[in-house]
């Protein structure tokens, strides 16, 4: 694999949302990689709108980076004790396209929150809402980013070499998870 494409799917649309600089952060700890930030800012499903106008574009761009990159590494928020509504609606959109993009992809899943679990139950929530499009979902290290709004400076990781050294690690294993495959 000589260039490794890395797509995040940042669970947030806020832009400075701190999912979205998790994303950013495991991009720049991805070493050698090209990074893309997905858009996830979607016409809510409707499968009304899907049968008179088919896929909407932007869905599709997103079900064609998937398919195209390497890896994916998805950040959520924690929303009510799930995943947010938005990335929901980004599946449930992709899983709409052609070509099943989600199988076999190696993806790893990341959280950060304001609360001291870090997204924990939103991981959990979004790990089971992926199973039915068989990626290769990485284990672990889990990283799960609490107290957020402590623990990231101009965008990146505070001084905390904890989450960085754990997110450095699951980058790793994420890209020798798509090397078993490339």
């Amino acid at each position: 694999m000589t260039q490794f494409n890395l797509l995040g799917i940042s669970g947030s649309l806020r832009q400075g949302s701190f999912n979205r600089h998790l994303i950013r952060e495991a991009g720049r700890l991805m070493e050698g990689a090209t990074f893309t930030e997905a858009d996830i800012d979607l016409p809510l499903y409707n499968g009304d709108v899907e049968d008179r106008d088919g896929i909407p574009a932007k869905v599709q761009v997103l079900a064609d980076q998937i398919a195209a990159a390497d890896a994916v590494v998805i950040s959520t928020p924690e929303y009510n004790q799930s995943f947010s509504g938005v990335l929901k609606n980004a599946l449930d959109w992709v899983s709409r396209t052609e070509g099943a993009p989600w199988k076999g992809k190696p993806v790893a899943l990341v959280s950060a929150a304001a609360g001291r679990a870090g997204g924990a139950r939103a991981q959990y929530a979004l790990r089971l809402a992926m199973t039915p499009f068989r990626p290769r979902l990485l284990m672990g290290p889990e990283v799960m980013v609490a107290g957020a709004p402590d623990q990231f400076t101009n965008g990146k990781l505070a001084e905390d070499e904890v989450y960085e050294r754990s997110l450095k690690v699951l980058m790793k294993l994420l890209k020798a998870e798509a090397a078993l495959i490339a």
